[in-house]
């Protein structure tokens, strides 16, 4: 269930913060910081058509790789189902992985992206390392909640 369940975690966790982020409180892009970056992008401001247009690009890009990994997992997860697929879906130890795929994902992208290349953050303006760090800290919680699930089932056997 590691494995599955750490693919599926990064998935859904990329589509977390996509969709609310991104798309529903449009505190960021994947390139909204670009121009302020630390890799020297071209700026694509997201109150213009054409910085919208590319940031909703590669947008676009991000939630393609983020569902591909969902899927992934999914095919990695049914390759190992034997017996009950119920119970799998009940599984502390399946869900407890997700817990810490998905908080891999904020860690990964949160160090990646708003600090080491720069190119977006949670909330960009005065307070956008404190927004960052969050990011970061659920990351450190996912993983830690997750762990935590798992071991409570190895206890209750």
């Amino acid at each position: 269930m590691t494995l599955p369940g750490i693919v599926l975690g990064v998935g859904l966790g990329g589509f977390v913060d996509g969709i609310l982020l991104h798309q529903i409180l449009q505190w960021h892009h994947l390139l909204s910081s670009s121009g302020d970056d630390n890799i020297g992008l071209q700026p694509y401001p997201v109150d213009t058509v054409h910085g919208l247009q590319i940031n909703t690009l590669w947008d676009g890009v991000f939630h393609t790789v983020t569902w591909l990994a969902v899927l992934l997992g999914l095919g990695m997860l049914y390759s190992r189902v034997t017996g009950s697929r119920g119970r799998v879906w009940a599984s502390r130890v399946l869900w407890g992985w997700v817990l810490v795929g998905w908080g891999l994902f904020n860690l990964v992208e949160g160090i990646v992206d708003h600090h080491v290349l720069g190119i977006h953050h949670v909330r960009s303006g005065p307070s956008q390392l404190w927004w960052d760090l969050g990011f970061l800290a659920l990351g450190v919680l996912l993983i830690a909640g997750g762990r935590l699930m798992q071991r409570s089932t190895r206890r209750s056997r």
